[in-house]
This record gives C-alpha cells, structure tokens and sequence, in this order.
C-alpha cells in the first residue's frame, strides 16, 4: 500500500511540473490567431471608411492649395486628427500638421507621411469635382490643380489615421501621422516640405524609428503596388552655368568672343559626361538643360549667356562624380574658347532611399496585402521625392500605388503634372490597408 502512495504522488508531482511547463510555454497559436483578427478587423474598418476618403479626396481635388499655402487643407486635417482623440501638432514647416496616435501597449515609434501640396497646373478633366481654383505662382496667374494626387495621399492617410485609432488598444508602440505642405518645393524666398519639416523636430518628438509613404502613379494599374530597394528615386540638383564673352556685331564675331557658340559647345559636351564618363550600369544619370538665355537682336553677338538644367542621379558618389565633371567640362570648352564660364549647382532633394533590411523586412506584408502577383519590383525613377529627406534620418520605405484604371494602356494614361491627370478612385482603399498593415506588422 505505501509502496502504491509513493507511485501515485509521484505520478501527481509530474502531473503537476508538466502543466508548469506548458503554462509557460508562449502561446503562438493564440498570438497567430490574435493577429489574424486584427488584420481582419483592419480590413472591415478599411471596407467602412472608404466612402469617407473618397469624400475627402473629392473635396480636396475641388479646393486645391500650392506649396505652404495649403491652410484650408491642413485645418480639415486636424479637425479630422482631434476628432480621432490623437493629440495633434499645427503650424510645422508653416501649414505642417502632425498627429500622435499612442498604442495600447508599448513598443517602437512609426511615422506614415502624405503630402498636401497642389501645382500650378489648369485641370482639363470632365469630373464633377474638377478644380476651378485660381491662384498666383511666381506673379503669374495660374490654375490650381492636384496634378500628382497628393490629394489622395491625405485622404489615404487620414482614413488610416481613422482605421488605426478604432484598433489603438492593440497596437505596440506608437503612430506618428504627418501631413507635410510644399513636397513640390517652397515658393521662392521660403523654406518648406520635408527638409523643414526635419529641421523643426517632426522624428523627434516622440523619437521615430521607421517611417513609410505611399505615392499613388498614374500609369501603374489599380490593384498593383510597385517598390524597389536602394535608390527608388533620383536626387535632383539646379545647375546655373553663366557663359561670359565679348560683345561685338554679328557681321564680325572675331572682334569679340562669342558665349552663344560657346554655350552650344558646353551642353553638348556635358552630354559626353553621361554618356561617356558615367558607369550606366551601376546606375541611371541625367543631365537636362531646360533653358538658354541670351541675346536681344539677329547682329548682336552678346556678352553673356545664361544656361539652367537639371541634374538627376541615383548613386551619391556617381553624384559627386557628376557635379566635379560638369565644373571641369563647362569651364574648360569655355575657356578654349576665350570664354568664362561660371557654374552653380545648387543641391535640392537627395535620393529617395529605401532602406534594404526594411525594405526586405516589410515586403511580405505587402505582398500579403496585395497579393504577391500584384507587388512588382521596377527600376529606379528620375523623379525625384522630398520624402528622401526623412529616409536619411531614419530607415524608410516609399511604395508606388496603381491609380490607373485597369485595362487602360499606360502609354496613354496621362502622366503626372499635366493638366489631364487622372486618377481612379477604387484605388485609395489598397493605399489604406497597406499603410494600416505596414504599421501592425512592423510594430508587432
């Protein structure tokens, strides 16, 4: 009898130290469970308040703003933010807004950014909502339209804020929402966009660790999103180059030294820099020149002639490379000619980078999102993005979001920054979902 007592405690004993154990154990079928709910949870939230961001979109395409003008547009948007319970930040990089979405649990910090510029662009597109708005850009009247979609990009975002701020109890970490004027560029004499944005404390305060965007492209089919890591897009620099000579009558150009001839000669050889002395397959380059000015008459040779381009690159040393050889074949061809050239590049947004271990980290998601026969991967674009600014703070990945109707030809699909831009719709709620996902996954 004792000898069956101490069998059956003993059998009791690891009984008890088994259920411990398993006690202890981490339940990931439970967790796994936990967040396939939420995303499910996302996806009704996003099903809802898609009839919402296409009021939004509507009612921003039809009252367009253009850089650090856009106050009207950043009013909606706090409102929308305090309406939320977000603690909410006004007046950064002049009409910046900012909204702070704290999680339920703790864990790191995401920002998600939209743009809310317009462009001095007049619409010729037959919807009822077409801007009518007129305005002054440069001391010229001008049209207003949302010709690249950043009106899309704020009803995106504030639609995500909605979905995000529903399921807060059970997100780690916290959401930084930014809404960022003058993506475009500032109007001259100003500051603005992301650079200020940056200057004034947006990834500080609380401290971001990641931040994404999405732009929506008009020639990539409704549906499909499209990424790269690396350089996705260009940085992009201003060149000046004044061209000096000696003004003389156009029936005796030896009396003189003629910058006209010498200009020609200097854009042409810039040409040989890109095709000659840059390694295109390491990355693509581009040098534009997109105006000349000089002269008054047909029989004057004149003193002097202004040339301004654009430089695009997408490699920094290839940048580097590029700016030394523009100096050096620019005042060379000038020189050999009795000319003098003087050349500015004046440094605007950097290259979009997206970080490669996030880059890898989040495309499941995306393809999760999407479907993975919809997320292409494509090569680097000449555009350039001041979102580059925020990417060389912290880790960031910039996504591109179809906008095109589907079965339409991308080579007829409008491009961006024309008065015919066109964007569908249906397109906004992918953006929603895979900013919402973005965020649960990476914090998760």
């Amino acid at each position: 009898m004792n000898q069956f007592k101490k069998q059956f405690f003993t059998f009791l004993f690891c009984l008890m130290i088994l259920n411990i154990g398993f006690t202890q154990m981490p339940n990931n079928t439970n967790d796994e469970i936990s967040k396939k709910e939420l995303k499910q949870k996302i996806d009704a939230l996003a099903n809802q308040v898609e009839p919402k961001v296409i009021e939004w979109r509507r009612h921003l395409h039809q009252n367009p703003e253009l850089s650090n003008r856009e106050f009207k547009t950043a009013e909606k948007v706090a409102k929308h933010l305090r309406e939320l319970g977000l603690e909410v930040k006004t007046g950064i990089a002049h009409t910046g807004v900012v909204g702070i979405l704290k999680g339920g649990k703790p864990g790191p910090t995401v920002a998600l950014r939209a743009d809310m510029d317009a462009l001095p662009v007049t619409e010729r597109v037959d919807i009822p909502f077409a801007s009518k708005v007129k305005s002054t850009y440069n001391d010229i009247e001008v049209g207003v339209m949302h010709a690249c979609g950043h009106d899309t990009h704020v009803a995106m975002l504030m639609g995500t804020a909605e979905v995000l701020s529903k399921v807060k109890k059970d997100i780690k970490g916290t959401v930084v929402f930014i809404f960022q004027p003058a993506e475009e560029g500032a109007p001259q004499g100003e500051e603005g966009g992301a650079e200020l944005m940056v200057k004034e404390g947006v990834l500080e305060n609380p401290k971001v660790d990641v931040i994404f965007g999405l732009h929506i492209n008009s020639k990539t089919e409704v549906g499909k999103i499209a990424y790269k890591p690396g350089g996705t897009m260009a940085a992009v620099d201003r060149l000046e180059i004044k061209v000096k000579g000696k003004q003389t009558h156009g029936s005796t150009p030896w009396a003189g030294v003629d910058p006209i001839m010498a200009s020609s000669q200097i854009i042409s050889g810039l040409q040989t820099i890109i095709s000659r002395q840059t390694e295109l397959t390491k990355e693509g380059a581009v040098i534009s020149i997109g105006l000349i000015r000089g002269g008054v008459r047909s029989n004057i040779i004149p003193e002097e002639v202004e040339l301004i381009g654009t430089i695009r690159t997408l490699d920094v040393d290839m940048q580097r490379m590029i700016h030394e050889k523009i100096k050096l074949t620019a005042t060379k061809i000038a020189e050999s000619s009795g000319a003098v050239a003087d050349v500015n590049i004046i440094t605007g947004y950097p290259i979009t980078f997206n970080d490669i271990d996030l880059t890898s980290q989040m495309l499941p998601t995306v393809q999760e999102v999407a479907g993975k026969e919809n997320v292409k991967l494509v090569d680097a674009r000449t555009g350039a993005e001041d979102f580059s600014f925020y990417a060389q703070k912290v880790p960031g990945l910039f996504l591109f979001l179809g906008g095109m109707p589907k079965g339409q030809n991308p080579v007829e699909a409008a491009s961006h920054h024309t008065p015919d831009f066109f964007i569908d719709e249906s397109s906004m709620k992918l953006g929603v979902r895979t900013l919402c996902n973005l965020t649960i996954d990476y914090v998760k």
